[in-house]
């Protein structure tokens, strides 16, 4: 590359190869559908749709949140909350009418569920990702997610061993939001945190460009389609723990000493493939979207960033405590936040409110991790 070239950043690939793209999505998709059932190959096309989303639009949930404590940036905060309303209006109705086909992304509150949230929230701001941010920043090219990915999967899978023993600990009743009452709470909750965000916000920082307006929508129609396509709400979690699992197990690991992976339905999933795994597909959708936006756009990320060796290791540690915690805690901003809360969960609540304090904390350790890069 000349450095003309350098200067003027990517070019964008020329329509063969976005052909070429498009034609590479389709195939992965009916690969999908003919090797394990067009259902299947339907969740693979709405985890690409999710990747492009995110990538495309630049929507996420560390990055807003950080704009929002340091700059009073309340604009993707709240494209957040709308996106979970969207969903939240379809789907609280829809899972009171289909109890038996339909499952929430419900959880209790407990002290490790609290704990593993504000854990999270501190390391999503350290890697600046939560799970579908890594996935989709390491599909896009960021070298610190792509380090941060394997471990958040590693860790993913020790939390899910050692969950039961965490929950020792103490676990409050269930919580549900349910029917036309638990909408209404769901919505008047929104609606505070969005009035919350504007009033501590700067001036004229609610208003929303184009592109959250279009993200949010998006991802509301994609997350109502995987509820009703895989029967359970988006997640991210599980998939990549699912991962290491397998991995684990092909070396030889024994898993029986794990009250979790050793129950009957994870011991059938770890035989079974991946690709009839919902969150493993749409993971992988999510990766192969944020490659193909890249690609659309010119390249893959930027050049490996300068950074002093305490930012890797910090970067390895964060991945590792990300996947745990988010264990933990009953998913990620994916699995517990945004699902959690728009499918009427209490947890959900719980968690945003310990994560959110966990990104302030975060936020303030990245420039004595050298996270922040060179000046």
């Amino acid at each position: 590359m000349t450095d003309t070239m350098a200067a003027a950043g990517p070019v964008p690939a020329g329509p063969g190869g976005r052909s070429l793209l498009v034609g590479a999505a389709l195939f992965a998709v009916c690969a999908v559908a003919v090797m394990a059932g067009a259902r299947y190959g339907l969740l693979l096309a709405l985890g690409l749709g999710f990747g492009i989303t995110l990538e495309g639009l630049r929507f996420g949930f560390a990055g807003p949140w950080r704009a929002m404590i340091l700059r009073r940036e309340p604009a993707g905060l709240l494209a957040q909350l709308l996106a979970i309303g969207l969903v939240a209006v379809v789907a609280i109705p829809l899972l009171a009418a289909h109890p038996a086909e339909l499952t929430g992304a419900h959880a209790p509150v407990g002290w490790s569920m609290v704990g593993g949230a504000f854990v999270f929230g501190i390391c999503m701001q350290l890697v600046l990702g939560c799970g579908s941010g890594t996935l989709v920043n390491a599909g896009s090219g960021n070298a610190v997610a792509a380090v941060a990915l394997p471990f958040f999967a590693v860790g993913s899978f020790l939390g899910a061993y050692n969950i039961d023993w965490w929950n020792g600990f103490g676990l409050a009743p269930l919580v549900v939001l349910s029917g036309t009452s638990g909408l209404a709470v769901t919505l008047a909750g929104l609606a505070a945190v969005a009035l919350l965000a504007v009033w501590l916000g700067v001036p004229g920082g609610a208003r929303l460009p184009r592109r959250l307006w279009i993200a949010a929508a998006a991802l509301a129609a994609l997350a109502l389609l995987n509820l009703v396509v895989a029967g359970q709400p988006w997640g991210v979690v599980y998939g990549l723990g699912l991962w290491a699992a397998k991995g684990a197990v092909a070396m030889g690991a024994d898993l029986s000493g794990s009250a979790f992976w050793s129950a009957p339905a994870q011991v059938e999933r770890l035989r079974e493939s991946v690709l009839t795994d919902v969150t493993s597909l749409t993971n992988i959708g999510m990766i192969a979207g944020a490659v193909g936006v890249s690609l659309w756009r010119g390249g893959l990320g930027s050049a490996v960033p300068g950074l002093p060796a305490r930012a890797w290791i910090a970067a390895i540690v964060s991945g590792l405590l990300l996947g745990y915690s988010s264990r933990l805690a009953f998913g990620c901003n994916v699995g517990a936040f945004f699902s959690g809360i728009s499918t009427g969960s209490l947890h959900g609540w719980v968690w945003f409110v310990a994560a959110f304090a966990g990104s302030w904390l975060g936020i303030r350790l990245r420039p004595g991790l050298g996270l922040e890069g060179p000046r």
